[in-house]
């Protein structure tokens, strides 16, 4: 019988240290999570629907949330998606300094956003114990004010880290997954902004 030592080692030096995309572990673990919190604030979509349908008085004894706000932290979302495009395409390039300018300024973004978050909770026209309406909007709002205070904080020490000497390639890997997960915190904002401004004006 042959011993495990006499067997060749498999040579694995041609290999590559860093991939992107489905090949890396941490994009498949990027992937699940957006899908459990996609899954989770759709639920809530769902809620406010069901809701809408038992009642002919929408919203129910309450004003729309005002537009203002909404618009325009809506429009700052969209304008975001550019700087988070250059850091995964500046990421798989290996370029650096590309990195740490679209990192600084995709956190800018995201500090705007949530400066316009506040502004946006302060004009929802009522109290999140109001109603089921009003309950289930402010859990949407907060819900996403989550996904968007943890990637905030997350470009932040990403940004901090590309400005030291521990960058090795895997830390691109990192740049590229944050800038994918912004993608899905702007994408449930804009149907979140829908649902909130929109479907209490339309439906």
């Amino acid at each position: 019988m042959e011993r495990l030592s006499e067997r060749p080692a498999l040579d694995v030096s041609a290999l590559p240290t860093v991939v992107f995309g489905p090949r890396n572990p941490v994009w498949l673990g990027t992937i699940l999570f957006m899908l459990i919190e996609g899954s989770m604030i759709a639920m809530v979509w769902a809620c406010y629907f069901y809701y809408r349908t038992r009642t002919s008085d929408w919203p129910p004894g309450v004003l729309p949330p005002n537009l203002t706000w909404g618009v325009a932290n809506g429009i700052v979302f969209i304008l975001s998606l550019g700087p988070a495009w250059w850091i995964r395409r500046k990421a798989r390039a290996g370029d650096l300094l590309g990195c740490r300018i679209w990192l600084s300024v995709l956190a800018l973004f995201g500090l705007v956003n949530i400066i316009l978050r506040g502004f946006e909770f302060a004009n929802l026209n009522c109290r999140w114990s109001a109603n089921a309406y009003a309950s289930t909007i402010w859990v949407l709002m907060g819900v996403h004010s989550g996904h968007l205070l943890t990637d905030f904080i997350e470009t932040v020490v990403l940004a901090a880290l590309a400005f030291t000497d521990r960058v090795d390639g895997t830390r691109f890997t990192d740049f590229d997954e944050n800038s994918m997960y912004w993608y899905f915190v702007v994408g449930i904002a804009l149907v979140t902004n829908f649902v909130v401004y929109g479907a209490s004006r339309l439906f």
